[in-house]
Formats: C-alpha cells, sequence, structure tokens
C-alpha cells in the first residue's frame, strides 16, 4: 500500500491511510480548496465561468440545515454556460482526478478503491433525453480514454430515471436504473467499491440519508474494470448535461458533500 500521508489544512480535510477526503467549510476559497485536495499547485475544476464571467464561480459553498455543515452546490445555467469554451453543443462543470493528482486518487489495476459522496437534487430537477451525467469513472490514456468505465446519467422517461451506464470497451449499456422521482429534494448517499482490473469487481449502493431506503443496488464479481493500455482511471462528480434538447432543461443547482477515495 502505498504511504501514509497525513495533511490537515484548517482542520476540515486530509489525506489518512491512503484515504482522500474533501468537504466544504464556509470559509476557505471553494477551489482553492478543492484543488489543495485533489490536486495541490494545480486545477481539477471543470467549470464554465470562462462562458459566464458575470455570475462568477460555478462551484460555490453554503450551509446546509439537514446535514449541519457546508457544502459545495454546482451551478449550471442553460442559456448561459457551455463546456469550458470548447464545445457548445453540451455543459460542463465537474471536478475530477487527473495526471497531477496524489497518487492515491488514482486507480492503477489491481486495486481496490472505494468511491463515497453524498449529493442532492433539487426537487424540480429537469433532465432531457439526453444524457444528464453526475459522476464518471474515466480512463487517462489508452485507446478508450474518452469512454468512461461507469457512468451515473439523469435521463428522461416516464418515469425519468437515473442510470448506471458500463462500458466493457467503447459501447455503454445500462447495468440497472431507478426513479429519479426518487432522489429529488433528497440527500443520498453513494458507496461505490471497484476492484480494478481485466477481471475485475464491481458494487454500488445508493442510500437515501432521511430513511436509509436503498434507492440503487447493483454488484458484479466478475467484471472488466480496466481500459485497454490505460495509464490509471479516475473519478469525476458534478453534472455535465448535453444541450440537444434544450427545452427540457432548466438552470440547476446541484448540492455534493463528503467525497471520498480509499484504497482498500
Amino acid at each position: 500500500m502505498k504511504a501514509t500521508l497525513v495533511i490537515m489544512l484548517l482542520g476540515f480535510f486530509g489525506f489518512a491511510n491512503a484515504q482522500t477526503i474533501l468537504k466544504a467549510d464556509g470559509k476557505t476559497d471553494t477551489y482553492v480548496l478543492i484543488n489543495t485536495i485533489l490536486a495541490p499547485g494545480y486545477s481539477v475544476i471543470e467549470a464554465p465561468d470562462c462562458a459566464h464571467e458575470e455570475f462568477g464561480k460555478h462551484i460555490t459553498q453554503i450551509f446546509d440545515k439537514e446535514l449541519n455543515c457546508y457544502v459545495f452546490q454546482f451551478h449550471i445555467h442553460t442559456d448561459k454556460d457551455n463546456d469550458r469554451c470548447k464545445k457548445f453543443d453540451r455543459q460542463r462543470n465537474e471536478i475530477k482526478a487527473y495526471e497531477q493528482s496524489p497518487e492515491n486518487t488514482k486507480a492503477t489495476e489491481g486495486e481496490t478503491v472505494v468511491y463515497k459522496w453524498k449529493f442532492k437534487l433539487d426537487e424540480n430537477f429537469k433532465v432531457s433525453k439526453g444524457f444528464t451525467h453526475l459522476h464518471q469513472l474515466k480512463a487517462v490514456g489508452g485507446s478508450e480514454a474518452n469512454m468512461p468505465l461507469v457512468t451515473l446519467t439523469a435521463r428522461k422517461g416516464d418515469p425519468d430515471k437515473l442510470e448506471l451506464r458500463y462500458a466493457e470497451n467503447t459501447t455503454q449499456e445500462t447495468l440497472t436504473k431507478a426513479d429519479l422521482n426518487a432522489f429529488k429534494g433528497n440527500w443520498v448517499e453513494i458507496t461505490e467499491t471497484v476492484t480494478f482490473g481485466e477481471t475485475g469487481k464491481y458494487k454500488i449502493e445508493i442510500i437515501r440519508i432521511k430513511d436509509g431506503k436503498s434507492l440503487m443496488s447493483y454488484q458484479s464479481k466478475k467484471i472488466r474494470t480496466w481500459k485497454t493500455d490505460a495509464d490509471f482511471l479516475r473519478p469525476k462528480w458534478g453534472i455535465y448535461r448535453s444541450l440537444k434538447y434544450k427545452d427540457d432543461l432548466r438552470d440547476e443547482v446541484i448540492s455534493f458533500t463528503d467525497f471520498s477515495i480509499e484504497e482498500i
């Protein structure tokens, strides 16, 4: 196991026992707070600030009475935002681990990693028939890097669904789905456990915090959890959505907190 790291900044976040923890504190500049944990000295934030400068930073912090702590809020605006002034048929406001991140945030073949986080969708959250991604596990390097290994995406339907999408190679399939209405207006906690490899393991559980109800559960003890010639795999969180069906969408604020990456 990689060497144990213990780094405390303002007493609210740190690395311990190959675990990376990111929490809002309500005091530290939001981007500084996120970058200090996920890539000290660099930037892991993919926000649409360049297209919408008058709004300011698209990730903020607010005190949440239900959880009794500060949380991050990811903002996206249908008519103002795009994908980093590079692509204009979609919008992105995400954080990630990447090349400059600490080693214990990057999964290598043979490792088992537990990812945990909490998020809350607004009670009037809207989706379209296009993609609205809330989480991805993606490769860096190799021929399959453009296709996420795993994606949690919300999609319009009857009723709307939260889908767990998976790509063994470069073609996606839906492993399971859940009624999105059960998520709206509620804090949920996600635990995702992955043993990375050509013959790997994958497990995810999403619990609604207010009543402990399981809203989504999936497990496979024999599944490809690697990408061809990948250097490593890394997580992404936030909102990344298509504008193909723009009329179905609205401005959104998604709350996140208690990000954890732990090698076991």
